[in-house]
Parts: structure tokens; sequence; C-alpha cells
């Protein structure tokens, strides 16, 4: 028998959650926090300069990192991470009176740009389950 083959026993944790309704639930959380996290930093980076920046990024990693852990998942990270760009996109476009949030300078293109690596970096180094020791060997 192969090791596709073999059936999950009861006490092995399959490596892929099934999506439920509480975990639903609690992706729709750190998204909406994410979307939060992203207007705030947004307001926040352009307050003092290299003060606001690190605070708004440094917020957002927390985000980004506290969803991977609570999830048990690298989709942790990426839900938060999505609102946070959705947010962020959002704001960077100029309504018709003329307002917008993002300045055209350094502390704008640092914010949206380290923003997204720090999201990246989350979701690749996020907590991933490993399968238990006995399925980790084929020749056993």
């Amino acid at each position: 028998m192969s090791l596709s083959e073999r059936p999950l026993s009861p006490s092995r944790p399959p490596l892929v959650e099934p999506l439920r309704p509480g975990r639903i639930a609690v992706h729709i959380l750190l998204l909406l926090a994410g979307a939060l996290a992203g207007l705030a930093g947004a307001l926040v980076q352009g307050g003092l300069f290299p003060g606001g920046l690190l605070l708004a990024l440094l917020g957002a990693a927390g985000l980004f990192h506290g969803g991977s852990r609570l999830l048990e998942s690298r989709a942790g990270a990426l839900s938060p991470g999505a609102g946070w760009l959705l947010m962020v996109l959002l704001l960077t476009s100029s309504r018709s009176e003329g307002d917008f949030v993002f300045a055209a300078g350094l502390g704008s293109y640092l914010y949206l740009l380290g923003g997204i690596a720090v999201a990246v970096i989350c979701a690749t180094l996020g907590s991933v389950r490993q399968p238990d020791s006995s399925a980790t060997r084929l020749g056993r």
C-alpha cells in the first residue's frame, strides 16, 4: 500500500483543516482587523516620519503574525494581509474633491512596500503543521 492510499488514522490529524463555520468567522474577523490596521497605519505613518512609519509597520506585522499563530496556518496571515492591502489600495485613490490620504513621499512608499513585504514574510514563515514522525519516512 502506498503512502497516498493509506487511510488516515483517527489519532493523526489531517494536514489541511476543512473550513468550518467557526474558522470562517475567524478569517472574516482577521480580514476586518487587517482593514482597520491598514486604515490606522495610513493615518499614523504620516504623523512623525520615522516613528509613525515604524509603529504602523510593527502593528501590521503583529497582526499578520498573530493571525498566523492563532489559526496555526499560513492562511491566518493571509486574511489580515488581504484586508490590509484592500484598505490601503482603496486609500491610495484620490477622490473627486482632490482629497487623498497618502502624499507622494518616501514615508508613504515605504509604508506601502513595507506592509506588503511584511505580509509576505509572515505568510511564508507562518506556522505550518508538520506530519507526525511515522509519515515522514517513506521506507518504513
